[in-house]
Formats: structure tokens, C-alpha cells, sequence
């Protein structure tokens, strides 16, 4: 028989008592009768308010620890060099930051989950409360006496009342979150103002990506695209990834009459612009150029630039337009930067503004 089909003299809500008051016993009238609770056996914190000042200081002193180890946490990061070891057994040698940083951790959460669990057990109401069951939708009278449970329960958690424990409760949880913003530090340095400058300067040669050698303006034809990348930058430098996904470049020759942007014309030569080959949507290389439309786009995400209007965005995710670099052409007829570039290439972020 399912629960929906079972009498209602037969549930436990109307079997719990008789009239009497006594608990029901199970038999023929009541197979499954309620058993009843226990009696409620006092703590000694209950009858005793030396051990229940006791038990508060326990409190306050778990809670005090784990703000003392969150300090330490912040020292350890600050004070111990990484390359530092100590020897610890049966560990052995290990790194003396890493312990220092584990230690006072685990001590900082240990204290606290302590902490909350002996003034629970200790110094929280521990009287059973029963309540029968209800209908899901909630009544008016209901929603009171949730309401009155929960005055109920604030009132005997004594929170108010123990301020010593309240207050030192609230120490080590305020603390112990800058353990975490200490933790971010260690993601890296910071960028300073190095992704808003790459190796391009004034006087430095546009050299070709394919063959090495400084470029002419007799070298770039009208609707071809060529790859450039700064003098001096070689492919067995150490930093080359790091230099050349900045400084790219893309050298594209329009008809001056084709150029729209103005500041574009300015900072050309004889029709030739240069462009940041890095795109500004999440910093893909942009390489497939179209000669009739001037558009160039990039492959992983589709944006698409305008080399004819600024290299504008028609189209796609990319936030921002291509940055542009100054070029010129120097005594000996080579094609020279006139700058760096004048605003961060490559995808926005945090410190751009």
C-alpha cells in the first residue's frame, strides 16, 4: 500500500499521543506509532555559567588563533624567499615557504570550522524541536512562526549576548579572505606599461619576414601584402615571441586617392601603410587581405578591418581598429619607422582604460 493510499488514523501526526498524553505504543489500532524523544539531558554549560564562560573563551581563543594565522599567512608570503628550504621530518627537505604557507593556512580554516563547531555543540540551544507535518504551499500562520523559530534560534545562539565570541567570530572571517588576495599576487608580475610598447622606434627599419632584408618602397606593389617586423629582432633572440607578437607588422600599398582616413594618409608613404598584424578581438595574426575592398580579416574570428579607412572594424567581435604606424623613408631610400606605435596593439585590457 502506498503512502497515498494508507488511512489517516494509521499516519504518525495522529498517533503520536492519547488523551492522557502518554506516547502511543505500536498495535492493531496504531502499527506505526510514534516513539517519542528521548528526555532532554541538560549540558553542563546549560547549569553552569563558569563552564559556559568557559566554553566562550574556547570560542574567542579558536577564533583569535585563525586571525593570528592568517597574519602569519601574510608574513610567511612576504618574508620567505621561494628558493628557501628547511628540513623537516619525516618530510625531509622541503620548501620553507610552501610549508610556512600550508601550515598557517590549514591553522586559519581549522580554527574557524573549531571554533564554530564547540559553540555550536556547547553554547547553541540543544532542545529537540518537533514539528508535524505540513502542506507545501505556506500559510500566513506558518510564515509566523518560521519567523518566530528563526527570533527563536538568533536568541538562543546567543550571538548578542556573547559578544566576546560575535566579535572575534567576526575577526577571523574578515581576516581570513586576504589570504586569497595575498594568493593573486603570485599569478605573475605585473604588466606595468609593457603591452603598450613594442620594439618600434624612430629609425627603425622595416625589415621582411621572409627574406631578412630591410624594405624599399619599390618593394611594396600597389594591392600586395607584405609582413614586416622591426631591425634587429631575430628569430634566436630569447624574447622573440614575446617581441614579435607585439610588434608584427603588416605593409599594404594603396593608391593615395583610395585612402579615406586622413590621419592614414598622413602617417603613410607614397600610398604604403603599416598596420599591427595582431588582432584586436583576442590577438590572433590577421593575414587574409582582399585587394579590390582593401579589407583585411582575421581567420579565427572573422573580424574584419577596413586598410582604406583606418582599418576601421566592418564586421565581427573585434573590439577596436587596427593600430597604425608612422612610417617614412630614410637617407638611404629604406623604409623607417617613425615611432612606436601610438596606442596598445593587440586586444584590450584591464589597464587600458
Amino acid at each position: 500500500m502506498s503512502s497515498q493510499e494508507t488511512p489517516e488514523e494509521n499516519l504518525p501526526a495522529e498517533q503520536a499521543a492519547d488523551k492522557n498524553g502518554e506516547v502511543a505504543v505500536p498495535g492493531e489500532k496504531h502499527p506505526f506509532a510514534d516513539p517519542g524523544l528521548p528526555p532532554h539531558e541538560h549540558r553542563i554549560q546549560d547549569i553552569d555559567e563558569r563552564a559556559a564562560k568557559r566554553s566562550e573563551r574556547t570560542v574567542a581563543l579558536l577564533f583569535t588563533v585563525s586571525m593570528l594565522s592568517t597574519i602569519g599567512f601574510i608574513a610567511a608570503f612576504v618574508a620567505i624567499p621561494v628558493d628557501k628550504s628547511v628540513y623537516i621530518w619525516p618530510l625531509g627537505h622541503i620548501s620553507a615557504l610552501n610549508f610556512a604557507l600550508g601550515m598557517t593556512l590549514g591553522s586559519a580554516l581549522f580554527c574557524i570550522g573549531a571554533g564554530a563547531v564547540h559553540w555550536a555543540r556547547t553554547l547553541m540551544s540543544d532542545v529537540e524541536l518537533v514539528d508535524e507535518r505540513h502542506a507545501i504551499e505556506a500559510t500566513p500562520e506558518v510564515k509566523a512562526k518560521v519567523m518566530e523559530d528563526f527570533r527563536q534560534g538568533a536568541k538562543d545562539s546567543a550571538l548578542g549576548r556573547r559578544k566576546l565570541i560575535r566579535n572575534t567570530m567576526f575577526g577571523a572571517l574578515a581576516l581570513f579572505p586576504l589570504s586569497g588576495v595575498v594568493l593573486l599576487r603570485d599569478l605573475g608580475p605585473l604588466p606595468e606599461d609593457k603591452l603598450r610598447h613594442t620594439l618600434w622606434a624612430k629609425g627603425k627599419l622595416l625589415v621582411n619576414m621572409n627574406t631578412d632584408e630591410p624594405l624599399r618602397p619599390s618593394d611594396i606593389a600597389v594591392g600586395s601584402l607584405t609582413f614586416a617586423k622591426p631591425e634587429g629582432l631575430e628569430e634566436h633572440d630569447h624574447g622573440f615571441q614575446t617581441e614579435i607578437a607585439k610588434a608584427a607588422l603588416m605593409i599594404v600599398r594603396i593608391q593615395p586617392d583610395d585612402i579615406k582616413d586622413k590621419r592614414e594618409l598622413e602617417w603613410s608613404h607614397e600610398g604604403i601603410v603599416a598596420y599591427s598584424k595582431i588582432c584586436t578581438h583576442v590577438g590572433c595574426p590577421v593575414s587574409l587581405y582582399e585587394q579590390q575592398t582593401h579589407h583585411v580579416l582575421c581567420p579565427c574570428h572573422q573580424s574584419t578591418f577596413d586598410l582604406s579607412d583606418g582599418a576601421r572594424v566592418i564586421f565581427g567581435p573585434a573590439g577596436h581598429a587596427l593600430p597604425q604606424l608612422r612610417i617614412g623613408v630614410n637617407d638611404e631610400g629604406y623604409l623607417e619607422a617613425l615611432s612606436d606605435f601610438e596606442e596598445p596593439v593587440g586586444p584590450s585590457f584591464w589597464e587600458r582604460g
